[in-house]
């Protein structure tokens, strides 16, 4: 089977939105870090958000068949939970194609840089990561709307 990106030149400029959300499960102890500021690293929470903005933007580098895409606006929203962080990501373009794939992507690289920056508190004593887990990525919205001229 060839692979080949979809040809989306005869669809029409529409609004497109998509939010996307997902969690990392951390230690509690890790979480209270997070709150104090006492990641060694830094700011889980500001390098999250500020990757997670910086993804939408890199989307077509990472994903093959991604149009690349003049994304107009991210907005990140954290939640720190009693055992870990939820990350929910919202794009929006006036495109041919939607913007679903830029939001998952931001929503995944956010929540990969929290684990990256909190990783020392994470591991056990053999180095692995028995109880920490990025889960649920998903599309929780998508909207398109054709708007007139």
């Amino acid at each position: 089977m060839r692979v080949r990106q979809a040809d989306i030149s005869k669809k029409p400029v529409s609004f497109r939105l998509a939010v996307a959300a997902g969690r990392i499960k951390l230690k509690p102890a890790t979480v209270k870090l997070i709150k104090a500021g006492k990641v060694e690293k830094g700011d889980a929470i500001a390098i999250a958000e500020t990757m997670a903005v910086l993804a939408t933007k890199k989307t077509p580098d990472l994903l093959a068949l991604c149009h690349p895409l003049r994304v107009e606006g991210t907005e990140v929203t954290t939640r720190l939970l009693r055992d870990g962080v939820e990350v929910t990501v919202s794009v929006s373009a006036h495109e041919k194609t939607g913007v679903e794939m830029e939001a998952l992507t931001a929503v995944s690289v956010a929540l990969l840089n929290i684990w990256d920056v909190v990783k020392p508190y994470e591991k056990d004593s053999k180095g692995g990561y028995p109880s920490t887990s990025i889960e649920g990525i998903r599309v929780v919205k998508k909207v398109k709307r054709t708007e007139a001229a």
